[in-house]
């Protein structure tokens, strides 16, 4: 793939036991290609993807050369969209909803229509959307809405996936980073909760039942929810000793077990750093996650005990 960046790859999913989709570059223009990994057939869909819905047939489509600018590492190089770089708040640009069967799009919410919604902006700052997640009925979508550069500011929303009842979800200051959903109501989001600590919190989409996830021990890591709603996986950044923690929580006690420890060698910091990003097989019996600790970017497999 000519699509591709160290923090988030080209954005695969599977679509099925023998389809997968990946963003690419053709003709100079960002895609997505949609693969039987059978027959090696190809489709090619004309918008790259940010997040795919759980029955494969709908995702969401977002700026990528925008986000090679305003968040270096999560971008695609290159010319294959229109940055719209001269516009802090475009109408034109967002949140697309792409119909995967017809190749067809539509704008649901455009970087104009949360200009009220978000903090005032600093000099010279533009506004972008990144961090795209479908619940697990695919009638809901989160992301957050962002400035760079200068002082970052952040806005966690939820939206329902046809344009309807955009929703923020949190207080001022308390931003948002990571996140994932348990069901298609509840989802945990990482935030500086009260305006404070970062820590994993868990409520209901659209009200503001918080609850604080791991006794309030877990800081700002890419939690996911086990296929069986049982457990959290989750992780931290390199410590003064560059070492990453690999933690698993119990979701009915907050129960937390570290399940092993990683050291970052320092070359790999900035947009070349290597988080876990822990997620899950679909039996829930194993975990993969990234790390550098033998020296080069490797996926790893821990089997749970019992399996």
């Amino acid at each position: 793939t000519y699509s591709w960046n160290f923090q988030q790859g080209c954005m695969l999913h599977w679509l099925s036991d023998k389809l997968i989709i990946y963003n690419d570059r053709r003709n100079g223009k960002f895609v997505s290609v949609i693969l039987d990994i059978s027959t090696k057939e190809e489709k090619v869909i004309p918008y790259p993807v940010s997040a795919v819905s759980s029955n494969g047939k709908t995702a969401v489509s977002i700026n990528f050369a925008r986000l090679h600018i305003t968040r270096p590492g999560y971008g695609y190089a290159g010319e294959g969209q229109d940055s719209r770089l001269d516009e802090v708040f475009p109408a034109n640009d967002g949140l697309f909803l792409v119909d995967l069967t017809t190749g067809k799009y539509k704008l649901i919410l455009s970087i104009a229509d949360v200009k009220k919604l978000v903090p005032p902006l600093s000099d010279n700052s533009i506004e972008y959307f990144n961090h795209t997640l479908f619940n697990k009925d695919g009638s809901r979508l989160f992301f957050l809405a962002r400035s760079s550069p200068g002082p970052r500011n952040t806005v966690s929303f939820t939206i329902g996936s046809n344009g309807s009842n955009l929703c923020r979800v949190f207080p001022d200051r308390w931003e948002g980073s990571h996140f994932d959903w348990l069901t298609s109501k509840k989802l945990m989001i990482t935030c500086k909760f009260q305006g404070k600590k970062w820590t994993h919190v868990l409520f209901t989409d659209g009200k503001k039942d918080y609850q604080i996830l791991g006794g309030g021990m877990l800081s700002d890591g890419h939690g996911t929810f086990s296929p069986d709603k049982q457990w959290m996986v989750t992780d931290t950044g390199p410590d003064e000793l560059r070492m990453q923690t690999l933690i698993l929580m119990d979701i009915t006690t907050n129960a937390l077990l570290p399940l092993g420890r990683f050291y970052e060698p320092p070359k790999f910091k900035d947009s070349w750093r290597c988080d876990l990003h822990p997620h899950w097989s679909p039996r829930s019996n194993m975990i993969a996650f990234n790390s550098t600790h033998e020296g080069t970017r490797q996926v790893y497999i821990t089997l749970l005990e019992g399996e």
